[in-house]
């Protein structure tokens, strides 16, 4: 056996925080000191491997002397505890207007996971995107006017439109949000989406200031195409979830949390 040291691609200042959440929420389920097979150090320098390189779960157990099982379970605590810092939407609608946002992006992204197989009341594959040609979660991610993501919804089967995801999690609230001069920008997916959400108009052979229009929204919303690529490619495990996919709305809000510390936030 080969041993090598590496180095972990993470802020020190990420793990401690981290590190605090899990002794917080160790001492709110009144765990006792010692009773642990891991410090919360140890838990989660493991829960950041995984997310940043993908590292496999067998790999993990080994350099923290844990059981499988174990590891997971401490991997599944870890995903929970970050995503319950995420920030809910009408916080983050708050956050926009008190700051003077110009308005908002909203994208949807498919996370890949392992096949699976589940049917929707069509008697057809819930988890497969059309899309895509994948299997994955839809999951909608709202944007800053500088592109950085700062809301994540709940995962919907890889089967579900934008627009119909959208509907069921986020757009009665940016209808709220524009009335109050807070406008969404979105691309042509969305379009039919309602009052306030700006998007694109189809077709050709448009004329010059429907043409001009489009042009201006997709030059303004272009930038909010960086949220995603930052959630996927600073976060590899992101790039396709082996866990459970109805844990997919936690793992990229999880990583929403990471991206947010790094940022200088919390």
């Amino acid at each position: 056996m080969i041993t090598y040291r590496a180095t972990l691609d993470v802020p020190q200042e990420t793990v401690w925080k981290l590190s605090g959440w899990l002794a917080a929420h160790r001492r709110a389920l009144g765990t006792r000191k010692g009773r642990r097979a891991a410090t919360c150090y140890r838990q989660a320098v493991m829960v950041l491997r995984w997310f940043r390189d993908d590292t496999r779960m067998r790999m993990l157990a080994a350099d923290a002397g844990l059981a499988l099982s174990t590891a997971y379970r401490y991997l599944h605590e870890g995903i929970s505890v970050l995503a319950a810092h995420a920030p809910d939407l009408h916080t983050v609608l708050d956050r926009a207007r008190a700051e003077g946002w110009s308005h908002l992006d909203l994208d949807g992204t498919l996370i890949e996971t392992d096949r699976i197989r589940a049917k929707n009341d069509k008697g057809n594959d819930a988890w497969y995107s059309g899309k895509h040609k994948k299997h994955g979660g839809n999951v909608q991610v709202l944007c800053d006017t500088k592109g950085f993501p700062v809301w994540i919804s709940p995962v919907e089967p890889g089967s579900t439109h934008d627009i119909t995801a959208a509907r069921t999690h986020v757009l009665p609230a940016l209808y709220r949000a524009a009335a109050q001069g807070l406008p969404t920008l979105a691309d042509k997916g969305y379009a039919g989406a309602g009052i306030g959400v700006h998007t694109p108009v189809k077709g050709s052979n448009l004329d010059s200031d429907t043409a001009c229009r489009n042009q201006l929204l997709t030059a303004l919303r272009a930038i909010g195409e960086r949220g995603n690529a930052i959630l996927k490619t600073r976060w590899a495990a992101l790039q396709r979830i082996r866990l459970c996919p109805q844990r997919i709305g936690d793992i990229v809000a999880a990583a929403l949390v990471l991206s947010t510390l790094e940022r200088g936030n919390y």
